[in-house]
C-alpha cells in the first residue's frame, strides 16, 4: 500500500464521518417532524389535544378538543380510567 492509496482512504473516511456529523446537527437543528412541517397543514383537523398533565409515571390527564367541544380524559394502565365534558375556559378579562 503506498502513500496516495493511505491518503485515499483517510479521505473517504473523513468524508464519511463529515457527512454523518452534518446529518446529526441537520436532524438536530430540524427536529424529526421537519418533513411534516414543510407540508401544508391541515386547517380540517376534528381532533386536537389542547393539553397533557402527567399526574405520576402511569397516569396522565388529556384535555382533547373534538369538534368544539372539550373532553377531560385520565389514561393510565394502557385505558381510559375516567372521562368528562370539560366546561368551556372562561377569559379572567
Amino acid at each position: 500500500m503506498d502513500l496516495a492509496d493511505l491518503a485515499r482512504a483517510l479521505f473517504a473516511l473523513l468524508l464519511t464521518l463529515g457527512l454523518i456529523g452534518g446529518a446529526a446537527v441537520a436532524l438536530r437543528k430540524f427536529g424529526p417532524d421537519a418533513l411534516a412541517r414543510l407540508s401544508k397543514p391541515r386547517q380540517d383537523r376534528r381532533l386536537a389535544v389542547v393539553e397533557n398533565l402527567v399526574l405520576d409515571p402511569t397516569r396522565r390527564l388529556v384535555l382533547v378538543s373534538c369538534d368544539g367541544q372539550e373532553m377531560l380524559l385520565l389514561l393510565g394502565e394502557g385505558r381510559v380510567l375516567a372521562e368528562g365534558v370539560a366546561p368551556p375556559a372562561s377569559d379572567p378579562a
